[in-house]
């Protein structure tokens, strides 16, 4: 079984489409605007959403809920954590080995707490 995609709310898409095409711009991803109110980043074996919520009312982070990226090297985690910040993400735990990864965690805009990993 294979995870098939995973999308976070935002109430600001175009500040949430900004913050995830720097966040990702080294990656390779295509982007795709489904509609108005959801844009996709896709990859091989990879489909991340933003999308202001369907019922239209206002998102919320899910206390709880996180969001894991794996970014494949220590160097890789750092800079993307340096970069998130200067987006305007705040940090929920600097880089640092944690068990057998090496991670770091910001929340987006919108609050929605990510990981990345080596």
């Amino acid at each position: 079984m294979k995870m098939n995609y995973v999308v976070v709310g935002t109430n600001d898409i175009q500040a949430a489409v900004l913050f995830y095409d720097s966040l990702f711009a080294a990656e390779g991803l295509q982007k795709l605007e489904a509609s108005e109110r959801m844009t996709y980043w896709l990859g091989e074996d990879f489909a991340f959403s933003v999308a202001i919520p369907f019922d239209q009312a206002a998102a919320t982070h899910g206390n709880g809920t996180m969001v894991g990226f794996n970014f494949g090297s220590v160097e890789k985690v750092e800079a993307i954590y340096a970069n998130a910040l200067q987006l305007g993400a705040t940090c929920e735990g600097m880089p640092a080995q944690r068990g057998p990864r090496f991670s770091a965690y910001v929340r987006d805009l919108d609050k929605n707490k990510l990981c990345f990993s080596d």
